[in-house]
């Protein structure tokens, strides 16, 4: 009998080639879904803040893959929340009365963007460097809960860049870039991990060269063996794009830590860390 799996997010970038690699693998029966539904695409509506109907879409699934989120940095409190950390507590809420076996969420590398380049960081380790790092960062946690809780296997896949045309467009990408193929690989992977393995926080990247974050345990925890290296993959430069020799920063999290990395000096000019 075929696994029945369920997509939160289906229109979005990750959340479209998930649904088309598992749907071309034929091996899970996809139910796909979104904000707003897309016949054509095979994608019904699903929308997060609306708990019952969250829970009446999760009955008889296995799995579910969570990568549903709205994108605004500056409404936190009117839509972060609502949307994002409240719609978390839905997915899991309705996976524990629909008796889902496992959630496997969309976390991100901003859980930890404030780790400086080339210091080591663990899945474990929470440092976000923006809001939405931060929303990340507490679902991951909630995710932790119902694993102890409820007994729910709670996977964070933290994604590296994921660019809509399979290339990194930067000298940063190139550490935490993955490919559309990998990511559906490492998607099967978590989705056949053992049983026994109650909770597992991640990163999600290809095996580049230079990557921030060790992924080769993988290979062994769930069989996620990586196809593709950003450095074998040309960096095409399009026009607008920025120099790629002048992306990296102090800062694992990018341009977006370079922004905050005013507020974190004291008036007297001494570094707070």
């Amino acid at each position: 009998m075929r696994r029945k799996i369920l997509i939160t997010g289906a229109a979005g970038r990750i959340g479209s080639c998930l649904a088309e690699g598992l749907r071309s693998s034929n091996r899970y029966d996809v139910i796909a879904t979104d904000v707003n539904a897309d016949p054509g695409g095979g994608i019904i509506k699903l929308d997060m803040t609306d708990a019952p109907a969250v829970e009446a879409a999760l009955q008889g699934v296995d799995t579910v893959l969570h990568f549903g989120w709205a994108k605004d940095e500056g409404d936190f409190l009117g839509k972060v929340l609502p949307v994002n950390v409240a719609g978390a507590y839905h997915v899991y809420e309705g996976a524990r009365k629909g008796g889902v076996a496992r959630v496997i969420f969309a976390s991100s590398n901003h859980a930890t963007g404030f780790c400086r380049v080339g210091e080591k960081v663990a899945p474990l380790d929470h440092r976000p460097d923006s809001f939405y790092g931060l929303s990340k960062s507490y679902i991951e946690l909630l995710g932790r809960f119902y694993a102890d809780q409820y007994g729910i296997s709670s996977f964070n896949i933290r994604i590296g860049n994921f660019p809509v045309d399979d290339r990194p467009h930067s000298e940063r990408a190139a550490h935490i870039w993955i490919s559309r193929r990998d990511m559906v690989h490492l998607a099967e992977c978590c989705i056949e991990a053992d049983p026994s393995i109650k909770f597992l926080t991640l990163y999600g990247t290809s095996a580049n060269d230079g990557n921030y974050y060790d992924i080769g345990y993988l290979t062994e925890l769930i069989g996620y063996r990586p196809s593709d290296n950003a450095a074998e993959v040309p960096a095409i430069q399009t026009p607008g794009e920025k120099d790629m020799k002048h992306d990296i920063g102090e800062f694992q999290g990018g341009p977006n830590v370079r922004m905050a990395e005013r507020c974190v000096e004291t008036s007297g000019g001494e570094r707070r860390d």
